[in-house]
């Protein structure tokens, strides 16, 4: 289910991010009027189809689940649909904490999201652990902890929108629909949300070698899954942060910023890299008794095994989402689609290859695979698309 769930929330920040490389873009032109109207459009857009996908996804949860994983066991596919249900609930939240998250760092704020980020995932952590194990709801509690998180901090930056920025107080002739603004949106937003939907493929089609392994294979890689998202919030901060630091500086004409910018966001993101593989490495079982019963030994073992793997390969990870966000940035976003099909071969390699050979081990090394091969395309990529920017200016 987790994976249906990456796939339509990160097609929501993509869509977001999108909109806020234009408004970036406009800002380093000192554009504010257009600016203005870019944010407005970025709430307006994916508010309503937020809305959509989650009416789609309840209506339709049953079916969906049937045709992506297929023939599991009686008690999984139960959890399952329960768990859909309820985290469905929470998309119009995520995607307006996404664009509202997206209007702040195109104005140079980073602190807001990122506090507000923290908060969600404290908020998750704890009720997951309140809600299963203090009040015995199981999957019903972990979905309700996930729904409780989003709409906090959607509510939260929203809040935080209107308080901090004049552009978002919405006056009466401000909250309209602006066809031509809308697509040139979606021009930067639709591919970057196809790079994520592709990618999401691949993590369905993993998810189905997961469910073959068994029940237990499934609660370790649904634990260590929640870890991993959580201890990567910092990448999708630096990615997005380069995304709009990128858009200002191309609007501004300072191409040099930019490669002062990805080499820093790539320093930092590397460190920390360094920091979490040492952490959940040592204390990875601890955590995850926050999700597992202290007597499951083998999905315990299995989390820190899962840990580990990727925690090694964090640097490659945190390449992805710099580089590939700094060429969005720069207004290259169909590139991103094809750094997603990398990692889509990367993880269906791993699903209809590893798995069969090397079982659980398979599925530990389909994200480092996906991560290698999309660094493979995307570090060049980046110096193709830094050289012909440098021409474009220069003629």
């Amino acid at each position: 289910v987790d994976s249906i769930n990456v796939l339509v929330i990160q097609a929501f920040s993509a869509l977001a991010a999108g909109g806020a490389i234009l408004c970036s873009q406009y800002i380093g032109q000192k554009n504010h009027e257009m600016a203005n109207k870019s944010a407005r459009q970025v709430l307006f857009i994916i508010t309503a189809i937020s809305v959509a996908v989650t009416a789609l996804c309840l209506l339709f949860r049953v079916p969906l689940l049937k045709l992506i994983f297929g023939k599991v066991e009686a008690d999984v596919m139960t959890a399952s649909q329960v768990y859909f249900f309820y985290t469905a609930l929470s998309f119009p939240f995520i995607a307006l904490y996404d664009a509202g998250a997206s209007i702040f760092r195109s104005q140079g704020n980073t602190r807001g999201p990122m506090t507000v980020s923290v908060i969600s995932n404290v908020i998750n952590i704890g009720g997951n652990a309140a809600l299963i194990w203090g009040f015995n709801m199981g999957v019903a509690g972990a979905a309700w902890a996930t729904v409780l998180s989003q709409l906090i901090s959607g509510i939260l930056c929203f809040l935080y929108m209107r308080k901090q920025y004049d552009i978002l107080k919405f006056e009466k002739d401000e909250i309209k629909f602006e066809g031509r603004q809308a697509i040139i949106l979606c021009n930067m937003g639709i591919p970057m949300g196809l790079q994520y939907s592709i990618t999401a493929i691949g993590s369905v089609i993993l998810q189905t070698a997961v469910n073959s392994l068994g029940s237990q294979a499934v609660a370790a890689v649904t634990a260590a899954g929640r870890i991993s998202g959580f201890s990567c919030c910092p990448f999708d901060a630096l990615g997005s942060t380069m995304a709009t630091y990128a858009g200002q500086n191309v609007g501004a004409g300072k191409l040099d910023r930019v490669g002062k910018g990805l080499k820093s966001a790539s320093f930092i993101g590397g460190i920390y890299a360094i920091i979490a593989f040492f952490v959940l490495s040592l204390f990875g079982r601890q955590i995850a008794l926050l999700f597992v019963s202290a007597d499951e030994i083998a999905i315990l073992d299995h989390v820190k095994q899962f840990l580990f793997f990727n925690t090694a390969f964090y640097i490659p990870l945190c390449l992805v989402n710099t580089v590939r966000f700094c060429i969005q940035g720069m207004g290259y976003s169909r590139l991103a689609i094809l750094a997603g099909v990398c990692e889509m071969v990367g993880r269906i390699i791993a699903s209809l290859v590893l798995v069969p050979i090397f079982g659980f081990v398979g599925i530990c090394l389909a994200s480092p695979i996906a991560w290698i091969m999309a660094d493979l395309f995307l570090v060049p990529a980046y110096c193709h698309t830094i050289n012909r920017m440098k021409k474009i200016l220069a003629s």
